[in-house]
């Protein structure tokens, strides 16, 4: 999801731990590390990597492009291969159709089927164009929090794993009980309260 959409779901972050000095040249090296890279013509089904910002199909973090006055601005794109049943589905029947008739058999092996279906998908993901799927960023370094522009569950386990991976940082995932545990100035008696705390069913 875009900062500049007009309308936004953002996941709010804690950045825990602090970037060796120089604090710039760790970011980049982290972000052109573990840039996008592209998947049409291979055939992992699946990959997820950093982009710009300004150009999301083109990475590219020369000049600190990422800067903008004191935020880190940047993107997470995850391109994933996704075939239709139905085109699985024909290609496997044209396929076990043409061994049927060259071999002169009536039947072929379960192991037979299973390596014609695993050739079809591998020929097909050669074929089919990756779907980008781009979600922006913004990460104040010196305060230690991140804005990601998505509440997608997936979306949001891939972000955490890959800054963890190219920052060696930590993220905290803000929600009500970690914003209230972190957040709040907690003295150690209420913080014992609130891990006491169960959640309240609310039915009609």
């Amino acid at each position: 999801m875009s900062i500049l959409s007009s309308s936004v779901s953002v996941t709010r972050y804690i950045v825990k731990g602090k970037l060796e000095k120089p604090v710039l040249e760790k970011i980049y090296n982290g972000l052109t590390q573990n840039s996008i890279k592209d998947i049409d013509d291979d055939h992992p089904e699946k990959i997820v990597g950093w982009t710009s910002f300004e150009n999301p199909y083109v990475p590219d973090f020369e000049g600190s492009s990422f800067v903008i006055g004191s935020y880190m601005v940047f993107s997470m794109r995850l391109d994933r291969k996704s075939i239709p049943s139905k085109v699985i589905q024909k290609h496997y029947a044209i396929e076990m159709a043409r061994q049927l008739k060259e071999s002169g058999r009536k039947y072929l092996s379960r192991n037979e089927k299973k390596s014609i279906k695993d050739h079809v998908i591998d020929v097909l993901s050669l074929r089919i164009p990756a779907t980008p799927n781009i979600y922006d960023l913004i990460w104040n370094v010196e305060e230690s929090w991140l804005w990601f522009f998505s509440n997608l569950k997936a979306a949001n386990e891939e972000l955490e794993t890959l800054f963890l991976k190219s920052f060696n940082l930590s993220l905290i995932r803000l929600f009500p009980y970690t914003t209230a545990d972190l957040m709040s100035g907690l003295s150690d008696k209420d913080r014992d309260l609130l891990l006491n705390l169960s959640p309240t069913k609310f039915t009609e």
